[in-house]
C-alpha cells in the first residue's frame, strides 16, 4: 500500500529558529512513527540526530490519552530528538513537561505553529508526573541526582549532580535549581525549574525556569551550547550572536530578548 494512501497522521513545518516542528494530527505512536519512518527512510539523513519540536495544536483531546513517552522512545529509535513541544492547553504542556518535553516558544514570542494552517484534531496516552530524571535516548539511562541543601543564591533548594552529563541523557530538578559541577556533553540535556550552574563546559542543551519562571538563569564557566531555554523562550547555537562562546557566561530574559554577559 503506498502512503499516499494512508490517512494523514502529522505534518511537518519549518519553524522560524532552525528547527522542524512536528505537529501532531493524531496523538498514537502507532499512527505517528511508521508514517514518519517511511519518510525518514526515503530521505535518509534529513531528520537522522535533528532536533524536532512537538507541536500540539491540533491535539483535542484530554492530556492523559496523549502517550508522550512512547512518542519519545520511537522518535529516538529512528534517531531523531524531540526537545520540547508548542501549542497546546497548559494542562497538555504540564502532561508533556512531565515527559521530558518542555513547552518552547521563540526569542521574540512567535509560535511557530501560529505560521501554518490549523488542522483537524485527533486523539492522544500516558503522562507521569514529574520526576528527577526523564526518559533516556535510546543508549544511555537518565541519571538521578542527589538533592542538596538549600542553594542561598536564590532561596530554593538545589540538585547536585557532580557526574558528567552523557549525552542521551536528560536530567530535570524539579521545583529546584540545577547545579552541574561536571560537564553537559554534546546531546544531554539539563532541565530546571530554577536556575542552571554548570561548573564545566556546557555543550548540550540547558532549559532554565521550566515552569515558566522568567527570572531564571543559565551560568556556565565553559559556555558552548547546542541550545539553551529560559521560561520557554530559546535560542540555537546559530542564533547566540554576540554570547561569549567558550568563556564564562551567564543568560537571562530581558523580555522577550535573552541577554548574554561574561562572568567574572
Amino acid at each position: 500500500m503506498s502512503s499516499q494512501s494512508l490517512p494523514e497522521s502529522f505534518r511537518l513545518r519549518a519553524g522560524n529558529f532552525n528547527l522542524l516542528v512536528l505537529r501532531l494530527l493524531d496523538p498514537r505512536p502507532e499512527a505517528v512513527l511508521p508514517a514518519l519512518g517511511d519518510q525518514f527512510r526515503r530521505a535518509p539523513g534529513f531528520l537522522r540526530f535533528a532536533p524536532i519540536v512537538i507541536g500540539l495544536a491540533d491535539l483535542a483531546v484530554a492530556p492523559e490519552e496523549v502517550d508522550f513517552r512512547g512518542l519519545i522512545e520511537g522518535l529516538h529509535a529512528l534517531e531523531i530528538v524531540p526537545i520540547g513541544t508548542t501549542g497546546g492547553s497548559p494542562q497538555m504542556r504540564q502532561a508533556a513537561t512531565a515527559a521530558g518535553l518542555p513547552p518552547l516558544r521563540a526569542v521574540g514570542g512567535r509560535d511557530p505553529e501560529a505560521e501554518a494552517p490549523a488542522s483537524t484534531a485527533i486523539p492522544p496516552a500516558e503522562a507521569a508526573p514529574p520526576t528527577a530524571a526523564t526518559p533516556p535516548a535510546p543508549t544511555a539511562a537518565p541519571a538521578e541526582a542527589p538533592a542538596a541543601p538549600a542553594f542561598q543564591g536564590s532561596g530554593r533548594a538545589a540538585m547536585v549532580v557532580t557526574e558528567p552529563v552523557r549525552s542521551g541523557q536528560r536530567i530535570y530538578a524539579e521545583g529546584a535549581d540545577l547545579i552541574v559541577t561536571a560537564t553537559v556533553n554534546p546531546g544531554g540535556e539539563v532541565i530546571a525549574d530554577g536556575n542552571i550552574h554548570v561548573y564545566g563546559a556546557l555543550r548540550g542543551r540547558a532549559i532554565a525556569g521550566a515552569q515558566n519562571d522568567a527570572e531564571a538563569r543559565i551560568f556556565a564557566l565553559n559556555f558552548d551550547p547546542e541550545l539553551i531555554a529560559i521560561a520557554g523562550f530559546y535560542a540555537v547555537r546559530e542564533g547566540l550572536g554576540e554570547a561569549p562562546i567558550g568563556r564564562p557566561a551567564q543568560v537571562r530574559l530581558d523580555g522577550e530578548e535573552m541577554r548574554f554577559a561574561p562572568l567574572g
